[in-house]
């Protein structure tokens, strides 16, 4: 807690993000995954981690759908801040580039103005995606709110690896695609995994782009950057009781099914799906 004041007190974004979240979330919070109340009945507090590439934002973004809250991802926070003329542009455009972690000073800042304008709109709740990436963030994220739970998405490196040099942005529409056919054979313990490439439609294929540090080495990099960093979080989440591992068992066909069943949502999805 000494920690969380003294960055509190020497950032006025920090005193910001606290007062934003608390506004947030609901009065009713329960830590414990195994009595937390049925996700329609309130709205959740889950935070997403796992390594560049795993599919947090796929995964996140589609429970966010399911369950009808805001998906705040850092990562799209940095890169909107990217495309933009912003006084903080040119700093993470330098930072990115090289495979560094973003300051916490940064991610900070621009999660306290992604909150601000939700306050505005009315949201309550939320999936944080990308966000805690280090114990500093972790305490500050514990010093306003209860997050109940913590999924850490895992899967191997070398899929990652291949995961990530296969991906793909439209320059147009802005959507991502991924182009790595993946067949991996199990051995030394591994399961096999298969990833089916996720293509364009035809008026995408020509306008496709690789993003500048989707590149092997800096990808490599980047692993071995958030490995270092985030295992410290996760050991800060598991030691409360608040983290769900889960191994990716293939794509999203193989498991999106899997991460509902150890959600218990696998049946909400269908009630969800004969309402509407």
């Amino acid at each position: 807690m000494a920690a969380i004041t003294r960055l509190a007190r020497s950032s006025s974004s920090i005193s910001y993000l606290r007062r934003c979240l608390s506004s947030a979330i609901s009065s009713e919070t329960n830590p414990l995954f195994t009595s937390r109340k049925d996700p329609k009945d309130r709205n959740v507090q889950w935070v997403f981690l796992g390594c560049p590439g795993v599919g947090k934002g796929t995964y996140a973004s589609r429970l966010c759908k399911l369950l009808g809250v805001p998906h705040i991802a850092t990562g799209d926070l940095v890169r909107e801040e990217l495309a933009s003329s912003g006084p903080l542009s040119q700093q993470l455009s330098e930072i990115v580039n090289q495979g560094k972690l973003v300051s916490d000073e940064i991610i900070i800042s621009l999660l306290s103005k992604r909150l601000e304008s939700g306050e505005a709109k009315g949201d309550s709740g939320f999936i944080l995606d990308g966000f805690p990436r280090t114990i500093n963030q972790a305490e500050i994220l514990e010093g306003v709110t209860d997050i109940d739970l913590v999924v850490n998405l895992k899967l191997q490196e070398n899929v990652l690896l291949e995961k990530c040099l296969g991906r793909r942005i439209c320059s147009e529409c802005g959507k991502n695609f991924n182009l790595a056919s993946i067949n991996v054979k199990g051995e030394n313990g591994n399961p096999g995994i298969s990833m089916a490439p996720l293509l364009p439609p035809p008026h995408c294929t020509s306008k496709l782009i690789t993003r500048s540090d989707d590149t092997e080495t800096v990808v490599k990099e980047r692993l071995r950057v958030y490995s270092e960093k985030s295992q410290p979080v996760e050991e800060f989440y598991r030691s409360r009781g608040k983290l769900l591992e889960f191994d990716l068992p293939g794509g999203i066909p193989q498991s999106w099914p899997k991460l509902l069943e150890a959600l218990n949502l696998d049946d909400y999805e269908e009630k969800q799906s004969a309402a509407a």
